[in-house]
């Protein structure tokens, strides 16, 4: 029998052919994100991602310590999920970054472990299957408020905020060509 059978699914599980709300946080929530350099490792792994067809983006916000995406997984990258290939991509972006321009932050991301030496994000990041309408709209307004919530006060509007796909929804208008338009699949 399979032993894999009952063993709950981690919290990061994404079912390839199903779109997710998916959040990522940086590792003790350090606000590495709020330098626009790292946002666009971020913006840039979602291109390259999209673009060879193995992800589908439809909204995002970078925060100063998260991210949130609503994607869908499309194929595997090679041997990992997309999802992996973007967390150790943008991981090992940042790290090259940061010995570079600022040791000392590097040091908050070292870790104790026989495989690795730093940790950017942390483990198991949140995926929350988006099963109807109702659900993916309300975190797609979510996720475009976040910035302007009382603690990040980022932007007046939510398409105020550069690193968010607020604007496209409000207007089709966006920096970022790999955005697709949630609403046509629902």
């Amino acid at each position: 029998m399979d032993s894999n059978l009952f063993r709950p699914k981690r919290k990061s599980y994404i079912e390839p052919g199903k779109i997710y709300f998916w959040t990522a946080t940086i590792n003790n929530w350090i606000k590495l994100l709020q330098h626009h350099e790292y946002k666009q490792v971020i913006t840039d792994s979602l291109i390259v991602l999209s673009d060879r067809g193995k992800i589908e983006v439809f909204a995002f916000v970078i925060m100063p310590n998260h991210i949130h995406l609503i994607w869908h997984i499309n194929e595997l990258n090679g041997k990992e999920t997309p999802h992996g290939s973007f967390l150790k991509y943008t991981a090992h972006q940042f790290k090259k970054m940061l010995a570079l321009h600022n040791c000392a932050m590097l040091n908050d991301f070292k870790v104790a472990a026989s495989n690795k030496q730093y940790e950017f994000w942390q483990r198991d990041s949140l995926a929350i299957e988006l099963f109807s309408s109702e659900v993916a709209y309300q975190k797609l307004d979510y996720l475009h408020n976040n910035p302007l919530a009382e603690y990040w006060q980022l932007a007046i509007e939510p398409s105020g905020y550069l690193y968010s796909s607020a604007s496209y929804y409000e207007g089709g208008d966006t920096p970022f060509h790999f955005l697709k338009d949630l609403r046509e699949e629902f």
